[in-house]
């Protein structure tokens, strides 16, 4: 079995320091079902690869804890020395587990620092076929590349496996790709070699921290990588749910009075959301996705005004979702107007089938809250995957944030992960703009200074060949 891990980051024979092992040499490294050898076929500044190769010990299997069935041929004739697997799982973790861990001894400003990164499994059980495979990786950010392999190359009229040569492409941390792989390997094979019990929860929600509690397949994440053990598979479930709910639940309106009181002085949040709904109503949208609706203050907005015939509110908090419905008084609505909008929990940085088919999606001082190294994930699955006609972004003027006295470096909420410059942010929305089709116009929102700006920037995005009237800047 094979996995080899490449960037083209510069120097890309960086990917040495990330993994601790050195390029110029050979390792091998014992395990309790066989070996595990790292070596690098390149290592160049200009791109490297590392391969991990596991050599599985059938023999050896059956003589100590593992094997087939026992009493058969299974034991010891199997496909588990050759395909990706739960043994997988296990190399990664005791050869690469500083990597991991997102750890580095020599290089440790490296470990956050996202690169292009490519891995490639051969031959890896996709038990659901490639449309399965598909729903694990690509709402978390990969692009996909899939070779279904003959049972036989030699008989081809016995048809096709289950198995797949599989490439995973993405922009991130190198201790992201392999949590991925570690979790969602043995979910892809599902014939976990080792006996599951209340450790293996444990080590789910830490290696799910940050992304399966949004991932639309947590339910058969949980369910196969738990072994099909219903009831660990409801205990890790509650205890995503309840990680997820945490924070916004205990800190939301803590976190947010801050930026309240830094902004109240120009009321710049109603004056955010009358220039959102100004810019929707002149696009003509009719159908409008609020992505991180919060507790539902842009919704609220939006319910009122006949112009607009479908609504809808999405976040990753199931709290914030339960606020905005109380704040809509969605129980008391009439039925007419209760079908008008719709309220869901998802993230923004994994892709969602639900972001489609909508007009227009407003992103409302959202951005500044992800992660850069997630960023990217958020524009491919709003602007490349559900692609609407109309998309608006606000987001804070970082400049402006002398006007309220604030410490340089300081940002206005403290969940923001980082504050752009007017230059920073229509970089962003060009480049943007160019690699997705669409183009885009600037507005201020709020008081203007004349060296600094308005407080609030906004960025309209309209789809190249969409009709552009009623915008103007």
């Amino acid at each position: 079995m094979l996995l080899t891990l490449s960037t083209t980051h510069r120097p890309a024979i960086d990917l040495g320091y990330l993994l601790a092992k050195n390029p110029s040499h050979t390792q091998t490294f014992p395990l309790s079902f066989g070996k595990a050898h790292v070596f690098y076929p390149e290592a160049t500044d200009e791109c490297c690869t590392a391969a991990l190769l596991l050599d599985v010990d059938p023999v050896g299997l059956v003589r100590g804890k593992g094997g087939g069935d026992q009493g058969t041929l299974a034991q010891y004739v199997n496909d588990r020395p050759y395909v990706a697997s739960s043994f997988l799982s296990v190399a990664i973790a005791q050869v690469f587990g500083s990597a991991l861990n997102g750890r580095s001894k020599d290089r440790p400003e490296l470990t956050d620092q996202p690169i292009p990164l490519v891995a490639t499994l051969t031959s890896l059980p996709c038990r659901g076929g490639e449309a399965f495979l598909r729903r694990l990786f690509e709402p978390i950010g990969y692009q996909v590349t899939a070779e279904r392999l003959p049972l036989d190359a030699t008989f081809p009229e016995w048809g096709l496996s289950s198995y797949y040569n599989v490439t995973l492409r993405q922009t991130c941390r190198l201790s992201e790709l392999l949590t991925h792989l570690y979790v969602l390997v043995p979910v892809l094979d599902d014939k976990k070699h080792y006996w599951v019990g209340q450790d293996e929860v444990d080590k789910l929600i830490t290696k799910g921290e940050g992304w399966l509690a949004s991932h639309p397949e947590k339910e058969q994440i949980t369910f196969r990588y738990l072994k099909h053990r219903r009831p660990l598979q409801k205990e890790a479930l509650a205890r995503l749910v309840a990680d997820t709910d945490l924070e916004p639940a205990e800190t939301e309106d803590q976190k947010a009075e801050s930026e309240e009181r830094v902004e109240a002085r120009i009321s710049l949040n109603e004056a955010r959301l009358a220039s959102v709904v100004t810019m929707l109503r002149m696009r003509e949208a009719r159908t409008v996705l609020d992505l991180g609706c919060g507790e539902g203050k842009l919704l609220k907005k939006l319910i009122e005004e006949r112009a607009f015939d479908k609504i809808a509110g999405c976040d990753v908090s199931i709290r914030c979702l339960e606020i905005a419905k109380e704040r809509l008084r969605y129980d008391d609505m009439p039925e007419k107007q209760r079908r008008k909008i719709e309220l869901f929990q998802a993230s923004v940085v994994y892709r969602d089938a639900r972001f489609s088919g909508y007009d227009a999606v407003a992103l409302v001082e959202v951005i500044e809250h992800v992660d850069l190294s997630r960023l990217a994930a958020l524009t491919s699955n709003v602007f490349e995957h559900a692609a609407p006609k109309t998309v608006i972004v606000t987001t804070p003027n970082a400049e402006y944030n002398a006007k309220f006295a604030m410490p340089e470096g300081s940002f206005r909420h403290a969940d923001h992960r980082f504050e752009w410059t007017r230059h920073e942010f229509k970089q962003w929305a060009q480049n943007v703009a160019d690699q997705y089709g669409y183009t885009v116009e600037h507005h201020p929102i709020g008081d203007m200074d004349e060296t600094l700006g308005a407080p609030t920037q906004m960025a309209v995005f309209v789809k190249t060949g969409a009709d552009t009237k009623g915008v103007t800047t």
